[in-house]
C-alpha cells in the first residue's frame, strides 16, 4: 500500500501561492500597460498642441493666447511628468511582482519534485513487496511439488 506523501499540504499550498501570484502579475502587468498608455497618449497630445501653438504663432496671436498656450504646455508637462512617476512605480511593482512569481514557481517545483520522488519511492516499494510475495509463493509452490514428488516415490 502506497504511503501517503507528508509533505502534501505543502505542495498545495505552494501550487495555490503560484496560482496568486500568476493573478497578481497579470493584474500588475495590465496596470503597467494602463500607465504607459496612458503617458503615450500625453506625450502624443503634448506634441499634437506643440504643433498647433508652432502654427498659431506663425500665424500671429495676441500676448493672452501665447500665455494660454505656454500656460497649457507647462500643465501637461506637469502631467507628463506625474504620469512617467506612476508608470515608473507600476514597472517596479511589476517587477516585483515578477521575482514572486518567479520565487513561486521555484517553490512549486521543488515541492512538485519531491512528491515525484516520494511515488517513485513507494512504487520501488511496492514493486519489491511484489517481488518478495511472488517469490515466497514460488517457493511454496516448489516445496509442494517436491514433497508431492516425494510421495510418489
Amino acid at each position: 500500500m502506497v504511503k501517503k506523501f507528508s509533505l502534501q499540504p505543502l505542495v498545495h499550498l505552494s501550487q495555490q501561492q503560484h496560482d496568486a501570484a500568476t493573478r497578481k502579475f497579470g493584474q500588475l502587468n495590465q496596470q503597467q500597460q494602463a500607465t504607459q498608455a496612458k503617458l503615450d497618449a500625453l506625450l502624443q497630445f503634448r506634441k499634437d498642441y506643440q504643433t498647433r501653438f508652432q502654427e498659431a504663432e506663425q500665424n500671429g496671436m495676441n500676448q493672452a493666447e501665447l500665455r494660454n498656450f505656454q500656460g497649457f504646455i507647462l500643465r501637461l508637462d506637469e502631467a507628463i511628468e506625474q504620469q512617467r512617476n506612476a508608470n515608473e512605480q507600476a514597472r517596479s511593482q511589476l517587477q516585483v511582482g515578477r521575482n514572486e512569481l518567479q520565487e513561486a514557481q521555484r517553490k512549486m517545483k521543488s515541492f512538485d519534485t519531491l512528491a515525484q520522488r516520494h511515488i517513485e519511492n513507494e512504487k520501488k516499494l511496492e514493486a519489491k513487496s511484489e517481488q518478495r510475495q511472488q517469490d515466497e509463493h514460488t517457493g511454496r509452490l516448489a516445496a509442494i511439488k517436491a514433497l508431492a514428488a516425494q510421495n510418489e516415490d
